[in-house]
């Protein structure tokens, strides 16, 4: 459902700013040569030459390895997808909202791409010996910094601004809902191991905050995306708005609780990093139990922190159908 955005326009129209005071030509070669299509051609570059130089040399072994590996891919293929549906003049075809659809990814491939740059050094370059190897793991390591950056340039750049076209998932609050799934899928990684939480039911409720709240901001993007915001039986800001609260007080109580049971010996939990025994040496690819439970907590507090904005942003702005 389109809508319009205070201050923002939002219509069915197939061009959208750029952000840098020219259109981007679709449906035509002259796509690539805009701002915006040489950008994309720069993701599709970088992300191409990370996994190919970590894919040269086998050096993706393990979780981590493993994960920088599908990133790189995942954002590449998404990314030549775009730019073919550019180029070809398809928007029309494609099965999601063109509006929202190429935002959304970019988002979501610049904190995949943040998280590979961090993750991959950290728990994997540094273990290398050096030679041929780390030099390519390093090398794709920077080339996966400058993805990042390509990425989270589009966003700024198409992101909703006053009078320009846009759609749903380009203001504030549509970005905040990429950013609050994509925190949720770094804890589900953290929490994967069921006794970290099994032992105690407040532990337990935390797992069904993180879920309950990554589901409903899921399918306020699907519904976005697939441009069915009107088969709500309520009004699609109401909806909003009340996600936003309903997410606040959940992830409230999480923070909470979490760090209580975790770390408070009165409630069972492990106050010092030095008593479990499991992170007495370090191992790559691998993440003790105790600072897991740190990044959870973490974690839940930058969640919190961006629920407080999308109820903030929410309730300023106003949205009429058009």
């Amino acid at each position: 459902m389109p809508v319009t955005v205070t201050r923002t326009t939002v219509t069915t129209t197939m061009t959208t700013s750029s952000g840098l005071g020219s259109p981007t030509i679709v449906g035509s070669p002259r796509a690539l040569t805009q701002p915006l299509g040489l950008l994309r051609l720069l993701q599709l570059v970088s992300t191409c030459v990370a996994f190919s130089l970590v894919a040269s040399v086998g050096a993706w072994t393990g979780f981590m390895g493993n994960w920088s590996m599908f990133t790189w891919c995942f954002c590449f293929s998404v990314t030549l997808i775009i730019l073919i549906v550019e180029l070809c003049g398809l928007q029309a075809r494609f099965p999601l909202s063109w509006r929202n659809f190429p935002i959304t990814f970019a988002c979501y491939a610049a904190l995949f791409c943040l998280s590979a740059s961090i993750i991959y050094p950290t728990t994997y370059v540094q273990f290398m010996s050096h030679g041929r190897s780390r030099d390519h793991a390093i090398a794709a390591t920077f080339f996966s910094c400058v993805a990042c950056v390509a990425y989270a340039t589009e966003v700024a750049w198409t992101r909703a601004r006053p009078g320009e076209i846009t759609g749903y998932m380009a203001t504030v609050p549509g970005l905040l809902k990429v950013l609050e799934t994509f925190v949720a899928c770094i804890i589900f990684v953290f929490i994967s191991s069921a006794h970290l939480y099994q032992h105690q039911p407040a532990l337990e409720w935390c797992v069904a905050v993180y879920a309950i709240c990554f589901i409903l901001a899921a399918v306020a993007i699907l519904l976005n995306l697939g441009e069915c915001t009107n088969v709500l039986p309520i009004p699609f800001p109401s909806f909003l708005s009340g996600l936003a609260l309903l997410s606040v007080l959940l992830y409230a109580t999480a923070l909470v609780l979490w760090p209580l049971y975790q770390f408070d010996e009165k409630y069972g939990g492990q106050p010092r990093r030095a008593r479990d025994v499991g992170c007495g040496s370090r191992h790559n690819y691998y993440v003790c139990d105790w600072d897991r439970r740190l990044a959870v907590a973490i974690l839940t507090a930058i969640n919190l922190l961006a629920y407080v904005a999308d109820l903030v942003y929410s309730a300023h702005l106003v949205f009429v159908k058009v």
